[in-house]
């Protein structure tokens, strides 16, 4: 199978690449869990990440918004001394953080999922790069969706960040044209 030049050998990566990345999200909890563990990648590999998304589903009740804020100090402090997940409590807190915002979003009936998708008028980017290092890190869309989640809350939404994520829930097909899931990423888009 021909994958895009930033999958390693680990079979984990291959199939988050195969099966998970560029594929459309519009599930508003799917869409707040993967933000979430976007921003626990800072300054990290994904992969590192990834090989600790359950412990992450775990301790932070299935990425649930209104369990997550009803975490006592206990739980939150004993999330600070598992060694299954990054134990930064700035990164930490910030999934408690982001649960808060995306509440008060829903109270003010706004739809995480349209609110995410707004940044590219609810259509998906299709790219047509050739090679990985042609790919930004970041886009005025990026911009634009991190100063948005700021404004209502958010932390750890760089953008950066937000263009990861954007690659990651199919905001942006950006698997390389040659790649065997472009087609597929293309197929699956928002048009």
């Amino acid at each position: 199978m021909k994958r895009c030049d930033w999958v390693t050998q680990d079979k984990i990566y291959q199939d988050y690449h195969d099966q998970v990345w560029g594929r459309p999200v519009t599930d508003s909890q799917q869409l707040f869990a993967k933000l979430c563990l976007d921003g626990q990648q800072a300054g990290l590999s994904w992969l590192t990440i990834l090989k600790k998304q359950a412990n992450y589903e775990q301790v932070f009740h299935q990425f649930l918004p209104a369990k997550i804020v009803a975490m006592s100090e206990f739980e939150f402090n004993a999330a600070l001394q598992n060694p299954g997940i990054i134990r930064n409590k700035l990164k930490l807190a910030s999934i408690v953080k982001n649960a808060k915002a995306y509440l008060a979003m829903e109270q003010k009936g706004i739809n995480f999922s349209d609110f995410i998708w707004d940044v590219v008028g609810q259509k998906t980017v299709i790219n047509g790069w050739k090679i990985h290092k042609d790919l930004p890190t970041s886009t005025a869309m990026s911009d634009m969706l991190s100063k948005r989640l700021k404004q209502a809350g958010f932390n750890f939404v760089g953008t950066t960040i937000c263009y990861a994520f954007m690659q990651a829930v199919g905001l942006v097909n950006d698997h390389l044209v040659d790649c065997d899931c472009y087609q597929q990423c293309c197929e699956l888009a928002r048009t």
